[in-house]
């Protein structure tokens, strides 16, 4: 997205996640992988048109907190990724609700719809 402030055109980003790999060991193993991510992978967006043999330019930056920046270009297009290390500290699988009988349908369709749950809330703050 290209916004213009003050006579300055900008190109607006959205970072999204779009992989994630475990890597066991410590901080240091953790962040071996980026690194290694940063210097050597490659989006699908310029693999998929590269030629064997093409490598497109990489201007890779480690900021302060230990995240990578890179910047590559390949044959007039060029892309941004963002590699950082995380710890997981929390997975809950999903959890479908059993489907509703027959009954159960009638009845939602004659009562309406159930209350929302209320938002979620900081402890204390309910």
């Amino acid at each position: 997205m290209t916004e213009r402030v003050e006579g300055v055109e900008l190109r607006l980003h959205r970072w999204m996640v779009v992989a994630a790999h475990h890597i066991g060991g410590d901080e240091a193993e953790a962040a071996a992988a980026a690194e290694d991510a940063a210097l050597h992978y490659t989006p699908g967006v310029l693999a998929r048109h590269a030629r064997p043999g093409d490598q497109p330019s990489r201007n890779a930056f480690l900021t302060h907190d230990g995240a990578w920046v890179v910047l590559l270009r390949q044959r007039h297009r060029d892309c941004q990724i963002r590699v950082t290390t995380a710890r997981l500290v929390h997975a809950k699988e999903e959890k479908e609700a059993p489907p509703k009988s027959l009954k159960e349908k009638f009845r939602g369709a004659l009562e309406g719809p159930q209350p929302p749950e209320k938002p979620w809330a900081p402890p204390g703050k309910a």
